[in-house]
């Protein structure tokens, strides 16, 4: 195969697996249950906790503030079939038979799982429609916050992903999923952060601070979209994908 022949074709395995993993959430009344979901829970949390029509201001903070807490349970759910359900019913080994590397099928499935929360997200425009109908928002800072909030659900994924191609078990994938991520966003809490302080060096408690999820996606929902809460999110799913990967490869025996 010539050199340039090959990252042609590198990209068209991509895209078939993408295709292929996106058809098979809308297969099944998944895609539309999790779309649905979603769209009520970050309504009823915007206008009922957030209290969107009482703030009297013509933003969308009151909406993006839960979404941290809304990706913790839903995005894992997501993310719980990607590999596990692959291994329970042994169709992984029928994957890796296909002219597929490892990494483009990692990052495939991950892409299709992404690009459900994409259209979730997306769904909920008629927020923004609502917030311009009703003042003279800043436009900029809600574009901001959703790219923010889509690499947010982007990093929740990578975790999911990769510990659902740990086990074979969705429910034990789930569960982990939840924890760990529960971690990520509770590392820069200001009661955490102080607990810490009291026994570590500030450089570690600093690189704690770093790590959390809230701590870059604050600061990108209020309109700041700083180069470095981007590097952070996108670098921090290459590491989980490449986590996977690794996972996988060392599953392929079992």
């Amino acid at each position: 195969m010539s050199t340039a022949a090959q990252p042609i074709s590198k990209f068209h395995a991509i895209k078939t697996l993408f295709r292929r993993e996106l058809g098979s959430y809308f297969a099944t009344p998944l895609a539309l249950v999790f779309v649905v979901i979603f769209l009520v829970m970050s309504g009823v949390f915007a206008f009922e906790f957030g209290k969107f029509y009482d703030r009297n201001q013509a933003d969308l903070l009151a909406f993006f503030s839960f979404h941290p807490w809304l990706y913790l349970f839903l995005v894992p759910a997501v993310a719980m079939r990607t590999w596990a359900e692959e291994r329970r019913s042994g169709t992984l080994e029928l994957l890796m038979t296909l002219p597929i590397t490892l990494w483009q099928a990692v990052l495939a499935k991950f892409l299709a799982a992404w690009a459900l929360l994409a259209l979730a997200l997306a769904l909920t425009f008629p927020m923004w429609l609502s917030v311009n109908y009703l003042g003279d928002p800043d436009n900029g800072v809600i574009a901001a916050a959703y790219v923010g909030s889509l690499l947010m659900a982007g990093a929740f994924l990578a975790i999911g992903t990769c510990l659902s191609a740990a086990t074979r078990s969705q429910v034990v994938a789930f569960i982990l999923t939840v924890v760990l991520c529960f971690v990520f966003v509770l590392a820069g809490f200001p009661l955490v952060l102080n607990w810490v302080a009291g026994w570590l060096p500030k450089l570690l408690v600093d690189a704690i601070a770093n790590l959390s999820f809230l701590t870059h996606f604050d600061s990108i929902s209020k309109g700041v979209l700083d180069f470095r809460d981007v590097f952070f999110f996108l670098s921090f799913m290459v590491a989980w994908l490449i986590a996977t990967a690794i996972v996988l490869d060392m599953k392929k025996a079992e």
